[in-house]
């Protein structure tokens, strides 16, 4: 049911794509209970490259992981495409994740024995890796550089090449919003800037919107938005309103 009503959906009433209200998660140690986000609140529009900028321990990939669903909120509103996410049960947000969201992670998550095209189209397998999905793989990889590579294992590629990789993945279905979870974090200096001139080409033509998790103050010249996160809490919010270029 949820599926038609998700595809069927009209996004028209207003340019927020993410909307997020006293949003809270809290974990249990043993009888601690650890605050990893409390009471955020934010917005990021459509097309925007949103960054949530913290140190270490700061909840910037706590949030992350609740705004992406793939971990559940204690409590608050997360309202993505106008459909409150935090009302859906656990299939619907599984099927919501699959039209609406890419996943980059910092450690790559490549299955080693598969070649880079197949890799890529590991998301595709609940609906079957068609011809249209082989076709559309190979022209991301094309987009990220890698046609020359699809069919190396990921062991014969370079750090930067794997990540890309996985951002060739995050994009197989055609997603609106992409989540990367400190996608620079395993790079050396010169890779990390490749890949955030990367997401900054995929947003201006794909129009995705990327949030992205980072520690390194020097990624933040690439965003729309910047959420500064200390203790869980919103310290700040930077908007910049760049043009894209």
């Amino acid at each position: 049911m949820f599926i038609f009503i998700f595809k069927l959906f009209d996004y028209m009433a207003s340019e927020d794509i993410i909307v997020v209200e006293n949003l809270h998660k809290y974990y249990h140690l043993d009888k601690i209970e650890v605050k990893a986000v409390q009471g955020v609140d934010l917005k990021i529009k459509k097309g925007q490259i949103a960054m949530i900028l913290g140190a270490s321990g700061s909840g910037k990939s706590t949030l992350l992981h609740v705004l992406g669903t793939l971990d559940k909120a204690t409590k608050g509103k997360i309202i993505i495409k106008n459909t409150n996410l935090t009302d859906l049960d656990d299939y619907s947000l599984a099927i919501f994740r699959r039209y609406y969201f890419g996943f980059v992670f910092q450690t790559f998550n490549l299955i080693p024995t598969l070649t880079v095209l197949e890799n890529v189209l590991v998301p595709t397998i609940p609906d079957n890796s068609t011809d249209k999905k082989r076709h559309r793989a190979r022209e991301i990889l094309k987009e990220v550089g890698l046609e020359h590579r699809i069919h190396h294992k990921p062991n014969e590629l370079s750090g930067g090449e794997r990540q890309r990789v996985a951002i060739a993945r995050s994009l197989i279905n055609d997603p609106e919003i992409v989540f990367a979870d400190e996608p620079t974090g395993n790079l050396d200096s010169k890779n990390a800037i490749n890949i955030a001139e990367l997401i900054v080409k995929l947003r201006n033509k794909e129009n995705k919107t990327f949030v992205v998790v980072t520690h390194d103050p020097n990624m933040t010249k690439y965003a729309d938005i910047i959420f500064y996160i200390k203790d869980g809490l919103i310290e700040r919010i930077e908007n910049r309103n760049k043009t894209k270029k």
